[in-house]
């Protein structure tokens, strides 16, 4: 019987073999060590953007917040001081009646009951106008005794008295009006001078 003659591999070969496999499994390391790096800058891209768009976000939704605010106010203001230039319309009106009211005489008020009829008429349109006014925030500046504000009162005239402090509102020849905690006109008044300065 032949004898099969065994050949073994050279050595140098088997070495080979095992430098490449070697190779293989650091290369293999190497990808996925940088995969992992790859999805670890990925991970940090992500969340960067992710806190950039939260960011924007946020100072987009203050944005509209503040516009929204904004346009509240705007809107509250224009209802509230709109009727302005109507307002300073009826002012006159006030005033006619008003004088209207102190024009009769008293002898008439006591004599006359046609004239009593017709004043009490005017002061019950009036009394309607006040009731008007004041559903629309229009109120009367109370000026009477108070001290002179040139914020609030026009001076007409200053009269010498030395009992009243300096700059009392004596007298009111035009009533000023305030629509809500604006001025709508101004009072026009008479003043006292000539007294103790009024102590603040």
């Amino acid at each position: 019987m032949k004898k099969e003659k065994i050949v073994d591999k050279p050595e140098c070969e088997e070495d080979e073999a095992a430098e490449t496999e070697l190779e293989q499994e650091l290369a293999a390391e190497d990808a996925a060590e940088g995969e992992a790096e790859n999805d670890a800058e990925d991970l940090e891209f992500l969340k960067a953007e992710n806190q950039r768009l939260k960011e924007d976000f946020l100072r987009a939704y203050a944005d509209a917040e503040n516009i929204k605010k904004r346009c509240a106010q705007e809107i509250e203001k224009n209802n509230k001081y709109a009727i302005s230039s109507f307002a300073k319309s009826l002012l006159s009106v006030a005033d006619n009646l008003h004088r209207a009211i102190d024009a009769l005489p008293e002898d008439k008020k006591q004599n006359c009951p046609e004239a009593m009829s017709l004043l009490k008429g005017v002061e019950l349109t009036e009394a309607e106008l006040m009731k008007v006014f004041d559903k629309f925030g229009i109120k009367k500046m109370e000026s009477l005794g108070t001290v002179f504000n040139p914020n609030y009162h026009q001076v007409i005239q200053e009269v010498e008295d030395k009992e009243k402090p300096n700059g009392t509102i004596i007298s009111e020849l035009q009533t000023g009006y305030m629509l809500n905690d604006r001025i709508l006109r101004e009072a026009m008044v008479v003043v006292t001078k000539g007294g103790p300065s009024e102590q603040h």
